[in-house]
């Protein structure tokens, strides 16, 4: 029966939960990475004074952040091997997740940047610093302390937003799910432990989140 729930599916598929859960893991950990790196040069780029580097940075944010999730891990999965350069499941929705939240956090850190005071960035260029410099060592430390707990979410979604990989046969845990329900049938019970799985994952995320959100407002106080 479809409806029955069944703790033993937990056990009897424990290594294909594990191994998804730990893909998954994986997966969220380079996105996280890369799309904090990635967002935070496009944010630069959006407030830069060079013109074309203010161009490329505005047409990433706008293209990026108003097309599905689904059709730029496509463009990686399908679209890549037609030009010669074949990725696996893992490797293009990871890469698409890193691209598609790079977008967000880039918007995030432009809005803390710009909540610096700009006569810090004027007091150091003065003192010699070059306009890259003044970003890393006086702008950058301000704004993403600033915007950490909106970060933060980004980095929530992201994890959430790893089951598109079982799209692309990513093995992650939504992938294995998907294999686990073809075995058994019980897809009330197999759904079920994965939402668990994701919640071990989002649940102390999300606790942090809110801790730094009361940290920061009793620090602002």
């Amino acid at each position: 029966m479809t409806g029955r729930f069944n703790i033993h599916i937990l056990f009897d598929h424990w290594d294909r939960f594990l191994l998804g859960f730990v893909h998954t893991i994986e997966s969220s950990a380079i996105a996280l990475i890369g799309s904090f790196i990635l967002g935070t040069i496009i944010a630069v780029m959006r407030i830069s004074p060079v013109k074309p580097l203010n161009w490329i940075g505005t047409a990433y944010v706008e293209f990026i952040r108003n097309i599905p999730l689904l059709l730029v891990v496509f463009f990686f999965f399908l679209g890549l091997p037609s030009l010669g350069v074949p990725l696996d499941g893992f490797t293009s929705g990871t890469i698409g997740l890193m691209v598609y939240t790079a977008s967000f956090i880039a918007e995030s850190i432009r809005a803390g940047i710009q909540t610096v005071p700009s006569g810090q960035t004027e007091a150091a260029r003065a003192t010699g610093l070059t306009y890259i410099q003044t970003m890393v060592h006086i702008v950058l430390p301000q704004a993403i302390k600033i915007v950490l707990p909106s970060i933060s979410n980004q980095f929530i979604n992201l994890v959430k937003n790893s089951s598109i990989l079982a799209v692309v046969a990513g093995l992650d845990l939504m992938y294995y799910a998907d294999l686990i329900n073809a075995d058994t049938f019980l897809p009330l019970t197999v759904y079920t432990l994965v939402a668990i799985f994701y919640l071990i994952l989002t649940l102390p995320l999300s606790l942090a989140v809110q801790y730094m959100e009361r940290r920061f407002s009793s620090a602002d106080h």
